[in-house]
């Protein structure tokens, strides 16, 4: 699919619901699919990636139905898949589901492969390969990518540092200690994203949480529950940072997640734009999960300024970088981002493909091994090609709206895996969009 985004000719004004959050949708769907007895979900992410392990769960012997906007899934024992099982580009759900399968005494003495789309296959799973083999996991992978073949097998527990701050790292290993015979405890160098450990014992699995240690005992069966997902921020940063771009604009998005593991993104926009961005404190009913939900509130004043990201808020803030280093495009200053490595093994090398997008649209960027230097100032129109990566091409069509001329952007399909109603949504506050193909 190809997007023209034209110049907004006028602000941009409205309130919009930011969709349900990505992360919370995968481990809601797998929870319950591994869960004995009924989870009812409410807000669920009706996107490419979370649908692909809403199906996983399926095929391995949960039941799924639709009930309007909520999902209910009936749990039982799990069954090997005939076939396999396909997670699309959903990194998420294929490094939590070798966790969770790796050691299950359903499927002990049977063989599952997980699958991906290209892009999945070319991103590292050796992370997890490595310390799940520690606890017994026996793994075949393509030379440390997918597929990834399973030999279910008891597990023994594990007392693990890691060595990068990881959410999809630490929750592989606390899922599979759910199968293991002991404490298995996780001790992260540096903050990453909590949701395994808020949702869990909404499944009636206890967790305990000691700054950057984590420890669960097994072996545990999870039990299904209700809940509700909150708004996704990353999503929610788009329309977000739109505002700060379009002169005049003032916007509302309503019952976002604002967890404390990853909200660098509002820490490095109030710094960009200083009192562009309100938070009006909200609730939501989430079970056991205990998110912090708020609705946003967020408004042009002026030019957003260049800054040295701080590192310390990096793994705060990863999956937002395609769009910080859009606004740093047109920012006034230079910016400077170091400590992002990791932003080279999401679906994109998010650095490489934002470098070379940016570069076409007449941006001064010099690209780092960690990071970026943008120097801000005027955008160009032109045409760009989102590089199979659903954050590069919002952040490009984003950045349109204060283009000199309008960008037209290849693959743009890849917006559904998180985003479906990222196009109509913008529309809704006022930007002109067109689906050329």
């Amino acid at each position: 699919m190809q997007l023209r985004v034209h110049p907004a000719r006028s602000a941009l004004s409205g309130s919009i619901r930011a969709p349900g959050d990505k992360s919370i949708s995968h481990r809601a769907a797998l929870f319950g699919g591994l869960a004995r007895g009924t989870t009812e979900i409410r807000g669920f992410l009706e996107g490419e990636d979370t649908r692909a392990t809403l199906a996983a769960v399926a095929a391995l012997g949960a039941i799924v139905e639709r009930d309007g906007e909520t999902i209910r899934i009936h749990g039982g024992p799990l069954r090997a898949p005939d076939e396999p099982l396909d997670l699309g580009n959903a990194g998420t759900g294929i490094r939590l589901l070798a966790g969770a399968l790796a050691g299950h005494p359903d499927l002990r003495g049977r063989t599952i492969t997980l699958t991906g789309d290209g892009s999945l296959s070319r991103r590292p799973m050796d992370r997890i390969i490595e310390p799940l083999e520690r606890m017994g996991a026996r793994i075949g992978s393509n030379d440390g990518r997918a597929p990834l073949v399973l030999h279910p097998r008891p597990l023994q527990p594990i007392d693990i540092e890691l060595s990068i701050a990881s959410a999809q790292v630490k929750s592989a290993i606390l899922l599979a200690g759910l199968n293991a015979d002991g404490r298995t405890r996780v001790v992260s160098p540096a903050p990453s994203r909590d949701h395994t450990e808020r949702l869990l014992p909404a499944f009636g699995v206890p967790v305990r949480v000691d700054g950057l240690r984590v420890e669960v005992d097994g072996p545990v069966r999870l039990r299904g529950g209700r809940l509700t997902v909150p708004g996704d921020l990353s999503s929610a940063t788009f329309p977000l940072a739109a505002a700060l771009l379009v002169p005049g604009s003032a916007i509302r998005l309503n019952g976002v997640g604002l967890n404390p593991t990853r909200d660098g993104v509002l820490r490095i926009l109030e710094r960009m734009a200083p009192g562009s961005v309100e938070r009006q404190a909200g609730t939501i009913d989430c079970g056991a999960g205990d998110e912090p939900v708020a609705d946003l509130a967020a408004c042009h004043v002026g030019r957003p300024l260049g800054i040295d990201v701080p590192v310390e808020w990096v793994p705060l803030a990863i999956d937002e970088f395609p769009m910080l280093m859009a606004l740093a495009a047109v920012a006034e200053g230079e910016t400077v981002i170091r400590g992002a490595e990791e932003l080279r093994v999401k679906e994109s090398d998010r650095i490489a493909v934002m470098t070379e997008q940016l570069r076409r649209l007449g941006v001064s960027i010099e690209e780092r091994p960690d990071g970026a230097r943008i120097a801000g100032g005027a955008v160009r129109g032109g045409r760009v090609d989102a590089g199979g990566d659903h954050r590069v091409a919002m952040s490009l069509a984003v950045l349109a709206l204060v283009a000199d001329a309008p960008v037209d952007i290849d693959g743009a399909d890849w917006i559904a895996t998180s985003y479906p109603g990222f196009v109509e949504d913008l529309r809704t506050l006022g930007a002109e969009i067109e689906v050329l193909q």
